[in-house]
């Protein structure tokens, strides 16, 4: 696939959600349907906000391997991430990836069940036209 960043980076932007999948407490996998991204680094970093009272942060703290997955339905196609996430504490991040329409969710950007989840990507896998490839990130 010639230039699949770019064609790849357009599906994951145009998306309002993704899906997370990691081991649940019980030693399950479970996925959990996230709004997209607020920021990306390529195909490597990924930034997502969550409750960090949730059991999906516990669960990562204590196994952060992870998959996120992106799903472009109209053209079936989608993106399959591997790798593992890190719970961002940094006030700074937090502040960067806040959105206004957050505050439905939390009082402000310092509230303390606010939470960034930083996936960052280990492996890739392109599907389309019932055809898949692995691509390097």
């Amino acid at each position: 696939m010639e230039n699949y960043e770019s064609t790849i980076g357009k599906l994951i932007d145009k998306q309002e959600v993704c899906f997370l999948s990691f081991i649940d407490a019980k030693g399950f996998p479970t996925t959990r349907t996230m709004l997209n991204p607020r920021k990306r680094q390529g195909l490597k970093e990924f930034y997502l906000t969550t409750n960090r009272r949730s059991n999906k942060v516990a669960a990562l703290l204590a196994n952060p391997k992870a998959g996120l997955y992106f799903y472009d339905r109209p053209l079936y196609r989608g993106i399959a991430f591997t790798g593992t996430v890190e719970v961002i504490y940094d006030q700074a991040v937090k502040d960067e990836v806040w959105r206004d329409m957050d505050t439905i969710f939390y009082e402000n950007n310092t509230d303390p069940d606010y939470c960034v989840l930083k996936f960052t990507a280990a492996a890739v896998r392109y599907y389309q036209d019932y055809n898949s490839i692995d691509l390097t990130v």
